[in-house]
């Protein structure tokens, strides 16, 4: 088994090392200056946290909180069908003018209005105060 100081290649990196240590004793101020700002660039931006993730969480999120307010203030109202009665009413209404006091004639009103007078008549006595609430 070999170890770490009787690799083949010993006298290759010993000899490689001598030369990196004689060039870096050549190096002139400039370049020298250079490469300590390359590397405290390159140490601060490999020590920066990233926070990319988290830049968008808050205005997605933002954003879905407002959508869903919208979706849930605007809903369409449900649709429904006018009953029959009312279809008439609505058709008697359009040509008449309301605040005409006479009552609408018999052959244009609704037939089921004329079952109850004796209760149209006692609304209509015992209606002269407005009712509190």
């Amino acid at each position: 088994m070999t170890t770490p100081d009787n690799r083949p290649d010993k006298p290759f990196e010993q000899r490689a090392r001598e030369l990196y240590l004689e060039a870096a004793q050549r190096i002139d101020p400039a370049t020298i200056g250079r490469l300590r700002a390359a590397r405290r660039r390159a140490l601060t931006t490999a020590q920066a946290p990233r926070h990319h993730t988290a830049r968008w969480l808050i205005p997605t999120g933002a954003f879905a909180a407002i959508a869903l307010a919208t979706l849930m203030v605007w809903q369409p109202l449900p649709h429904r069908t006018p009953s029959p009665a009312t279809q008439v009413a609505n058709a008697t209404d359009a040509g008449t003018d309301l605040d005409n006091e006479l009552p609408p004639d018999a052959d244009k009103t609704d037939p089921n209005l004329y079952q109850n007078l004796d209760f149209y008549g006692w609304l209509a006595a015992n209606n002269s105060q407005p009712a509190n609430r």
